[in-house]
């Protein structure tokens, strides 16, 4: 499995992701339902900040691939500054945006539940969250790489990678229960990657009964020094 996603390109997001219908019938969809429609304006600015927001990703990728895990973390956040608080209307409006909801639904339906809609933009979310999961992962910054993955595994729950980065961390952090059930999740939602599941749960319990031989020898230690002190008193 790789660190990092790969760059997603215009090609493959047209060909992931159907649009919720054309973008005229969209715009009088939602007028008929009482949601404001975007300007031309307000989707031009959209447009730009998803092909800057798609620059910044491909540069963040670039240096982690080169294993400049600082400068790939740069490029992420200035992903999520343009990627936040884009409009989901607009995109659905530009079909940049697939229904969670079955197609049967009306037109007019669809336009008034865009909470409910995946865009492109919460694709490029999931994957730059979980990207930057791996930088922390790569950092040793345990409590980083858990809550970037679980802002991954929020926009995509079967997120395998985000779950397994996610569960190295909290293996890290000493919380090897929770550690047990991301990697079981793994298994569920990508059977052919249990195998490598199963080698990280070994690897963290081999490394909880070391920590807790060291605890051991560390509290045995302590009740001889005490045994020792009350002997000479």
């Amino acid at each position: 499995m790789s660190n990092t996603d790969t760059s997603i390109s215009t090609t493959q997001v047209s060909e992931s992701i159907e649009s919720v219908s054309s973008p005229g019938v969209v715009q009088d969809s939602l007028r008929d339902a009482n949601v404001k429609v975007p300007t031309q304006s307000e989707l031009s600015t959209v447009e730009s900040k998803l092909a800057t927001a798609r620059s910044k990703k491909d540069t963040g990728d670039a240096a982690f691939k080169v294993g400049d895990v600082k400068s790939a973390l740069r490029s992420y956040h200035e992903t999520l500054l343009y990627l936040h608080g884009i409009d989901k209307n607009a995109l659905k409006s530009l079909g940049m945006a697939s229904p969670s909801s079955p197609s049967s639904i009306s037109a007019v339906d669809q336009a008034a539940g865009a909470k409910d809609v995946t865009t492109e933009a919460d694709i490029i979310l999931e994957k730059v969250y979980a990207n930057m999961s791996a930088c922390h992962v790569k950092q040793e910054n345990w409590k980083r790489a858990v809550d970037t993955a679980d802002k991954a595994l929020s926009k995509n729950a079967a997120n395998s990678k985000a779950l397994f980065r996610k569960a190295k961390a909290l293996g890290e952090l000493g919380f090897f229960e929770k550690a047990e059930t991301a990697l079981n999740e793994i298994k569920k939602v990508a059977p052919n990657e249990a195998p490598m599941a199963d080698a990280e749960l070994a690897r963290q319990k081999m490394m909880d009964r070391e920590r807790q031989k060291a605890h051991d020898q560390k509290m045995r230690g302590w009740l001889s020094r005490e045994k020792k002190q009350a002997a000479s008193e």
